[in-house]
């Protein structure tokens, strides 16, 4: 099942699709920040404000968030804790 996590504004994210959360103020983030910009491989969920975190997906797309990468991580670690209980629920019933 298919788990979506809201990355700002209304823009949400396949968590299982979900490689990693990076902070983009490192040079060399910049410059895959670029090249993904430049090769239509970069999706932009700023909506005008500053980037704080770059997020890789399994596709090699990278996905541009205003929120911090804590926030996130604590989005997609709450969404993982509640479906693992919603498994424990289910196994206890059968």
């Amino acid at each position: 099942m298919n788990k979506l996590v809201n990355v700002g504004f209304g823009n949400v994210i396949n968590s299982a699709k979900l490689i990693s959360i990076i902070s983009p103020e490192a040079a060399p983030i910049k410059r895959m920040v670029q090249t993904a910009k430049d090769s239509g491989m970069a999706i932009d969920a700023t909506c005008g404000r500053r980037t704080k975190a770059v997020l890789v997906m399994e596709s090699g797309h990278l996905i541009l968030s205003s929120l911090l990468p804590e926030t996130i991580a604590g989005r997609v670690n709450q969404l993982n804790l509640t479906g693992q209980k919603e498994t424990q629920d289910l196994q206890e019933m059968y």
